[in-house]
């Protein structure tokens, strides 16, 4: 049973006045990600086949996925009536397609697919509190509050399911460390470039990869404040293993804030340019 329902969310409140035209395009791509939570499932079933207990949590936590998905893409259609967000995620369907017929993760061990998971939602659980607490819009607000609960029990789903895992497959440390840092870096990727294009470009432009890609992170990255890259970090060492506290934590999250606002100047010169 999900935690909460669209029908919960204050639709009434919504206010105009209070939209940010910057943060529009990011919920509109995020819309596109979300909503494919479905094809996720049918991948982890497919890579799971042998754990039934996993195999419905999976199922379980897309259905929240979609939910997201729907929630954000009912907002981004208050917030620009002209956009139709079916037809936009129709266009990102027919572009992107996850390896739906993988009997194995492509991580290399069970273990690995489930950190990788974990990174997900690390980055999506901080992603929405860094967008709630930027945006005024009240609607905005509830919506990002609501997903970045989820994202944060779906990383303690995940983490509890790595741990039993972990037990059987024994991973070290350094190859654990590897898939967490192979997944940050494919963020990158045509997932979200893909869907930045899918929802904010007419058909008639053809996509760029590059220009998308920048035009996603040079706007989100600066919705994050040092707090959220803080508590990210303690999220991703606990999932390698790591202590999600202490000074290694802090070095770390210190290290990947000055990384992060070089990526986005990186971004930014791109767009310029």
């Amino acid at each position: 049973m999900k935690h909460w329902q669209i029908e919960e969310v204050a639709w009434d409140r919504f206010d105009p006045a209070k939209v940010d035209p910057a943060i529009v395009p990011l919920v509109k791509a995020a819309a596109m990600v979300e909503r494919n939570g479905t094809d996720y499932a049918i991948y982890l079933n497919n890579v799971f086949a042998e754990d039934p207990d996993f195999r419905q949590a999976a199922d379980y936590w897309a259905t929240e996925e979609v939910q997201h998905g729907d929630a954000l893409g009912r907002w981004a259609m208050l917030a620009d009536p002209a956009w139709d967000y079916g037809a936009a995620f129709a266009r990102y369907r027919a572009g992107y397609q996850l390896p739906l017929e993988a009997a194995n993760s492509v991580r290399g061990s069970l273990t690995g697919e489930l950190i990788a998971r974990c990174m997900v939602e690390t980055g999506t659980s901080s992603y929405y509190t860094a967008l709630g607490e930027a945006t005024e819009e009240p609607v905005l607000q509830i919506i990002c509050r609501l997903i970045a609960a989820d994202e944060f029990r779906h990383f303690k789903l995940f983490y509890d399911h790595m741990r039993r895992y972990l037990a059987r497959e024994k991973i070290g440390l350094l190859r654990r460390l590897s898939i967490a840092a192979g997944r940050i870096t494919e963020s990158e990727d045509d997932e979200l470039a893909f869907a930045f294009h899918c929802g904010n470009e007419p058909e008639t432009l053809a996509y760029r990869h590059d220009l998308c890609i920048a035009a996603y992170f040079a706007r989100a990255i600066g919705y994050y404040r040092f707090r959220h890259v803080e508590r990210g970090m303690g999220m991703i060492f606990k999932a390698v293993g790591l202590p999600p506290r202490g000074r290694l934590s802090d070095l770390a999250a210190a290290l990947a804030w000055r990384l992060l606002q070089r990526r986005r100047r990186r971004f930014a010169a791109r767009l310029a340019a």
